[in-house]
């Protein structure tokens, strides 16, 4: 092998998980979010951090074997060649029906049929001659379908040269031995870097990459081998690399320090026979190429491969033996719209909620959004008005039914009243958000009372924006807060 839901539709957002899947409103690219899951166990291999464990003995070998003076290379972006650039998938529901698929390499390949849908974006484009990975999310399910080589038939029918099924909710790895829609016999999908991931301002997994040349074994938790050469050198399947600590990543923009910072954290899996240094990722229209044309700055030099034997806790499992941490207590902040003054407000606070869904304050109406929120609350002594039709804000309520309880109150962003939902606060500069949490876009209406409105989904921030409102927050995307994830 080489390296190279269909509508729009705007529904809840609750938060975005550490690690989740989002729909997609073309089959091009995975942009707009419109339905969200976890993808693998919080305890998977895929999701734990790898920043302080040992180097691999090998580590410098293999790093001159890939190439220490060769540049990274973002394999994605906008557009390559007349078709979109990097590896597509499409999110379906179990409804989507399912065809027969064959298969060159069938003995190592999950059978079908497999939901995929006529129009499925195919890696390349439908013309293309390189992996044509075709990939596809059952949300509802919760199964990855991946196709290598797939080719569709005519009748509704496919053939491909591998295929594979993973459940999302399960650790476990398939045969070993056994390909799958990639050399190392692992998922690819997981290692993709998405744009709605990157622009929430934080990957929470590791990310997938190639190399020119590989020794003939794999290591856990790949499963399986794509070569012939058998010296030292050569770095198995599945081996872990991770991005230097030492790299200064202050200068990179700041999509691509969000990327770098994933690699140092969580580093990326040798997946695939390919050029060196390759990083995958999916194709959206909205990534700036430019911009991700910067990990060329990096060289091999600034990797280095880890010894992560010690995370395994059963060599046929994608688990580890690391527990997953405890979460803080989360709640739910639900936004309503008031329609005389076309005017927002999101709380938490459940007794305002039901006051307002029992319309006991008259005009306010569940607008279908929502986020994530601590539930432990902070109290700001900073006491002020908000007359319904004068301004829409987000906070928790602890006067109902008035409308004049609906303030920001957020701690170190705007100490307004009191009882605020406790969330964080982006970087200034950049507005990246912190591990475990995700970004919460702010925008403004520049009418007087300065109306806010506050989204963890970006396609409702680039709506407001369209309708002439204003980015109100940190950073180029304007980020607001940032909201605990699950």
């Amino acid at each position: 092998m080489t390296n190279k839901g269909h509508t729009q539709v705007l529904v809840s957002l609750a938060q975005l998980p550490v690690f989740a899947i989002v729909a997609v409103s073309t089959l091009a690219c995975a942009s707009d979010a419109i339905s969200v899951r976890p993808m693998f166990p919080a305890n998977n291999v895929w999701n734990v951090p790898i920043d302080t464990l040992p180097l691999d003995v090998n580590s410098a070998a293999y790093v001159n074997t890939i190439g220490a003076t060769r540049s990274a290379h973002a394999d994605f972006g906008t557009v390559y060649a007349g078709a979109p650039n990097g590896i597509p998938f499409v999110v379906v529901t179990s409804a989507q029906p399912k065809v027969a698929v064959s298969f060159d390499y069938a003995p190592e390949s999950d059978p079908g049929p497999y939901p995929i849908p006529p129009d499925a974006p195919i890696e390349d484009g439908s013309q293309g001659s390189g992996d044509r990975h075709v990939l596809i999310v059952d949300r509802e399910a919760g199964k990855l379908y991946e196709l290598f080589a797939a080719y569709p038939n005519g009748d509704g029918t496919w053939r491909a040269g591998s295929g594979a099924v993973f459940n999302l909710d399960s650790n476990a790895l398939r045969p070993s031995t056994w390909t799958s829609a990639d050399a190392a016999g692992l998922p690819i999908l997981p290692g993709l870097v998405r744009y709605e991931e990157v622009v929430a301002g934080e990957l929470h997994h590791a990310l997938r990459f190639t190399a020119p040349q590989t020794r003939n074994s794999f290591i856990w938790p790949a499963r399986h081998k794509a070569s012939n050469l058998t010296g030292i050198a050569y770095p198995p399947m599945g081996q872990r690399f991770r991005l230097k600590q030492s790299v200064d990543i202050s200068s990179f923009g700041p999509n691509v320090k969000v990327i770098l910072r994933a690699l140092k954290r969580y580093g990326m899996f040798l997946a695939d026979n390919g050029s060196s240094w390759f990083l995958s990722g999916a194709p959206d229209p909205r990534w700036d190429d430019d911009e991700l044309h910067q990990l060329s700055l990096l060289h091999g030099s600034d990797f280095e491969a880890v010894d992560e034997s010690s995370l395994m806790a059963d060599p046929n499992s994608g688990a580890t033996n690391v527990a997953p941490a405890s979460p803080a207590a989360t709640t739910t902040a639900v936004e309503y719209h008031c329609s005389a003054s076309d005017l927002f407000l999101m709380t938490a606070d459940t007794a305002l909620i039901a006051a307002l869904d029992q319309a006991c304050v008259a005009g306010w109406q569940r607008t279908g959004q929502s986020m994530n929120v601590y539930a432990e609350t902070v109290r700001i002594d900073a006491p002020g008005t908000n007359a319904c039709g004068t301004r829409g804000h987000i906070g928790n309520a602890t006067r109902v039914p008035t409308c004049d309880a609906s303030l920001h109150r957020l701690p170190n962003v705007w100490p307004q009243n009191a009882d605020a939902p406790r969330t964080a606060v982006p970087d200034p500069v950049d507005g990246s958000c912190a591990a475990g949490s995700v970004a919460v876009f702010g925008v403004i209406d520049q009418r007087p009372g300065l109306n806010h409105r506050y989204t963890t989904s970006m396609a409702l921030r680039d709506q407001m924006l369209a309708l002439g409102w204003s980015a109100a927050g940190s950073g180029a995307l304007g980020v607001a807060m940032c909201a605990p994830g699950p």
